[in-house]
């Protein structure tokens, strides 16, 4: 599969289930807002992320699978977790209605490429 790595470092936010989804995480190149009776998440630009919100996870970047999947495709995501579990490391995945997107922190990067690309997984 082809992959590509997203140019922005983004941060997770977790706020209460009733927030409303605040002003500042807009104008992102990459932006996922999900709420569930239990929080709001929010995966935004890391610096948009203003002090004092104490539930917030830094240094993310995203490895998005290149161009449209087909809602019948299955294992993609499993496909691309698999060598990263292998390789110890961490994930947050986020499936749009185009693809896929595996988030890992940046310090990890490199070796979330290269367990990849060993799993034969290439970079555009």
């Amino acid at each position: 599969m082809e992959l590509r790595v997203l140019d922005d470092t983004l941060a997770i936010v977790r706020l209460a289930a009733g927030a409303p989804v605040p002003d500042w995480v807009g104008g992102n190149d990459f932006l996922a807002v999900v709420r569930t009776r239990n929080e709001l998440s929010i995966v935004c630009h890391d610096v948009t992320v203003p002090p004092g919100i104490t539930e917030v996870e830094h240094g993310f970047r995203v490895l998005a699978v290149t161009g449209t999947l087909d809602f019948g495709l299955v294992g993609i995501v499993a496909e691309l977790t698999r060598p990263l579990a292998e390789a110890g490391i961490p994930i947050f995945g986020i499936s749009t209605y185009d693809t896929d997107h595996i988030l890992v922190r940046a310090d990890r990067l490199e070796d979330a490429k290269a367990a990849l690309i060993a799993a034969g997984h290439t970079f555009s």
